[in-house]
């Protein structure tokens, strides 16, 4: 690791400024790329996000932390270290996080995806020294499609069930990814319904400028005729009474993983749409390619595969012990 960032047991640590990036456990001072639940964590003294991000971790961590935001791109002191943040295209308010320690340089990605997103501010490419790079999809077969050819499948697939009378269940995790897929819904074939975990976000997406159809709360005991209608739920509720309850339906999952062939039937589903809020094996080397970086760490996902295929490149990469880093529980 460089001497500017170092790994400690709550996770990358910068001596300069004091500060952690998405530590795990107890810190005094954390720097919060994104809003999902294994990347922002309770129990910190204190928060800084971006401006977008701000409302999100609210929903996720209680009124009751003490946060602080700051617009993309404004430069900040913490101890002797300069720190902004920079878009990172995963979700809404998603930041890559910038230090710079005596003229050095480095970069710590949080989870990235520089593809088009219509629900969150475009990736932007930030030169560096030194690039700490997410690998989740680190995989050649990872190679994803555009958004809008996904949201065409979405759509007809949906209008198939309606004209048979049956409703269409779509699992999607409920910051981010259930965005994406309402943002892409057409008017005109059926109701729109979401569960109660996915409704807090939405408001503040729509905010943000992302246009939604008339998205209803979809309750335990409600008795709504559904057979025409798409309802998008988290994965978290794939097994419930609440889903259940939902005669008849087609089940349906929007997910990277959804290109990994046996993974449709494995969770017992209908269809399987490949949508990632991460980048593909394309973007990654896109990105690190381009952030012109001397020295690569990757963290979390596929990093021996994509490790190998950098230092056969002739670049300066390697795995990122003892971070620590999970698997994206949000895709």
């Amino acid at each position: 690791m460089p001497r500017i960032l170092e790994i400690k047991p709550e996770g990358i640590y910068c001596p300069a400024g004091g500060f952690y990036i998405d530590p795990r456990g107890k810190v005094n001072q954390a720097v919060i790329t994104h809003a999902h639940s294994d990347h922002a964590r309770s129990g910190h003294g204190s928060y800084l996000c971006s401006d977008s991000c701000l409302s999100l971790l609210k929903i996720r961590l209680g009124e009751n932390q003490r946060m602080e935001s700051i617009p993309f791109g404004k430069e900040i002191k913490i101890g002797s270290a300069k720190v902004s943040l920079h878009p990172a295209g995963h979700i809404l308010g998603s930041a890559q996080v910038r230090v710079e320690v005596g003229g050095e340089v480095w970069v710590v990605s949080g989870d990235y995806k520089p593809q088009a997103d219509q629900t969150c501010e475009a990736f932007e490419m930030v030169p560096c020294n030194g690039f700490i790079s997410e690998c989740t999809f680190g995989l050649p077969v990872y190679r994803w499609i555009e958004e809008q050819k996904v949201y065409k499948e979405v759509n007809e697939w949906w209008h198939k069930n309606a004209s048979e009378g049956r409703p269409s269940l779509l699992f999607a995790y409920s910051l981010g990814k259930a965005q994406r897929i309402l943002s892409g819904l057409e008017t005109g074939i059926g109701p729109v319904f979401a569960h109660g975990a996915i409704h807090p976000f939405l408001e503040h997406y729509e905010k943000a400028g992302v246009y939604f159809p008339e998205v209803q709360k979809l309750e335990r005991e409600q008795k709504d005729d559904l057979s025409k209608s798409i309802i998008i739920a988290p994965p978290a509720v794939e097994d419930s009474t609440w889903t259940r309850k939902i005669r008849n339906c087609r089940r349906a999952f929007a997910s990277g993983w959804m290109s990994i062939r046996g993974a449709k039937r494995r969770r017992n589903l209908d269809q399987g749409f490949i949508l990632s809020d991460h980048a593909d094996w394309d973007g990654l080397l896109q990105v690190i390619k381009g952030t012109g970086a001397e020295k690569i760490f990757l963290t979390h996902g596929n990093g021996d595969a994509l490790a190998r295929y950098l230092q056969e490149e002739g670049r300066n990469a390697s795995i990122l012990n003892g971070a620590k880093m999970r698997g994206e529980e949000e895709e």
